[in-house]
């Protein structure tokens, strides 16, 4: 069965890439929304084995069909989990190289994949305060990071207004130089494509558009110029198992409106 854009929605479509990015075997650090639900969906299709973590303390959790938290500190992640820890104890895993990939969204995020969560404008006089770091800054110093978003000029920006999760910095060696010698920035993946980061200058990079999307369209949504690959690849639709599968987990679509 074809599956056409009118099928799912852009959220749908988030959750369903981030999914296929997650591989058996791995551990990861998942955040709430759409980070948590791509993360159970990769479980439920291809990778039983992901070990997921949150930041409230649980290691290996599996969220029941339904009944998805709003947050990774409520009781309802602790259902069949591995164990329960501190969230000291939880992020000292990140510190010993436990955690294969970091994963998050964000409300700004910039050309050198520097990621903002705690406030728009000014910072001495902000027009808009976010909820902040949580484990955010420690997760992208410390892991591969993938970073779920919606696509939006005001979204993606030149520099962000405040560095909550460092991503390259400045680029180039920016971040090795200033002591975040592991992890980096992965992938970002949003409602029109997949993006990477370039090895030497470490700009973020358009690697994959989404069925329906242009590369003129991305940049027309994006506020800083994108690298381009010499060989953008287009990504396959949603299946219809994988959005059955998605649908079951968010019924009420909690995450996916």
């Amino acid at each position: 069965m074809t599956i056409s854009t009118a099928d799912y929605t852009a959220s749908e479509l988030l959750a369903v890439m981030s999914a296929r990015l997650l591989r058996d075997g791995q551990v990861v650090f998942a955040g709430v929304g759409i980070p948590l639900l791509a993360a159970t969906l990769a479980q439920g299709l291809h990778a039983p084995g992901l070990t997921i973590l949150f930041e409230g303390g649980v290691i290996g959790a599996f969220i029941e069909p339904g009944k998805l938290p709003p947050s990774t500190n409520e009781q309802r992640c602790t259902r069949r989990a591995n164990m329960v820890l501190s969230s000291t104890d939880v992020l000292l895993l990140l510190q010993r190289g436990y955690v294969d990939v970091g994963f998050m969204g964000g409300a700004q995020i910039d050309q050198c994949g520097n990621l903002n969560s705690s406030l728009i404008g000014d910072r001495e006089r902000p027009t808009t305060r976010l909820p902040g770091t949580g484990g955010g800054n420690d997760i992208a110093s410390l892991t591969q990071m993938i970073v779920a978003m919606k696509h939006e000029k005001r979204r993606f920006v030149s520099r962000v207004d405040f560095v909550t999760s460092p991503g390259f910095l400045c680029g180039e060696e920016s971040r090795r130089e200033a002591g975040l010698t592991a992890g980096g920035m992965y992938r970002v993946v949003t409602d029109l494509g997949i993006f990477g980061f370039d090895e030497h200058s470490k700009r973020m990079q358009l690697l994959v558009l989404h069925p329906g999307t242009t590369a003129d369209q991305v940049q027309a949504n994006t506020g800083f110029e994108l690298l381009v690959a010499a060989d953008l690849e287009i990504t396959d639709s949603p299946t219809e198992r994988e959005l059955t599968v998605l649908r079951r987990l968010d019924p009420d679509q909690l995450y996916t409106a």
